[in-house]
C-alpha cells in the first residue's frame, strides 16, 4: 500500500514516512552527539574546528557545531516530510548537501583549521552513503497512484 492512514485521517505518502524517519535518524545522531558515553573522548568536545577530540561512537568526528548541524537537519527533514513534495525536496536536496560534505572531507586537510565541521575518514564514507542513498530514496516512485492534494 503506498499511503499510510495519519491520526488525522490523511494519508502519508510512503516517500514521506522515509523522509520522516531519516530526519528522525539526523536528530537521534545529534543528540547522541551530547551523550558522554555514546560520545566518546566526551571531554574534548569543542565548539567547533578540528581539535575537536569527540568521537561519536567512538568512530565519527563531531563537535557541538556538527552535533547542532544534525539536529537542525532533522527538524527541517520533519517539517518537509509534512508534504510528498517536500519529502522528496529533503531527501533529494540533503542528497546532494550530504555529497558535497563528501567532497569537501575528501579535499580539505583533515589537520587544517578550514576541517571546521570536523570530519574524518569514517564520515566521508558515511556522507557518500548518506548522499546517494537520499537521492536514490528521493528519486524513486514510493507511491503508487496519485499524490495527495496537499503535496505542493
Amino acid at each position: 500500500m503506498s499511503h499510510t492512514p495519519t491520526a488525522a485521517g490523511t494519508a502519508r505518502t510512503v516517500t514521506q514516512t522515509v523522509a520522516a524517519v531519516v530526519a528522525v535518524v539526523f536528530l537521534l545522531a545529534g543528540i547522541a552527539g551530547f551523550i558522554p558515553g555514546l560520545t566518546t573522548h566526551y571531554d574534548q568536545l569543542t565548539v567547533a574546528g578540528h581539535h575537536s577530540g569527540a568521537m561519536l561512537l567512538g568512530v565519527f568526528a563531531v563537535s557541538v557545531l556538527h552535533n547542532l548541524v544534525h539536529l537542525a537537519f532533522g527538524i527541517a527533514g520533519l517539517a518537509l516530510a509534512r508534504t510528498g513534495r517536500g519529502a522528496r525536496a529533503f531527501l533529494i536536496g540533503g542528497g546532494v548537501v550530504y555529497l558535497v560534505l563528501w567532497l569537501y572531507g575528501l579535499l580539505v586537510d583533515h589537520g587544517s583549521g578550514a576541517n571546521f565541521v570536523p570530519v574524518n575518514d569514517a564520515d566521508n564514507w558515511l556522507h557518500l552513503g548518506l548522499g546517494i542513498g537520499m537521492i536514490v530514496l528521493g528519486l524513486l516512485p514510493l507511491s503508487a497512484g496519485r499524490p495527495r492534494a496537499d503535496t505542493r
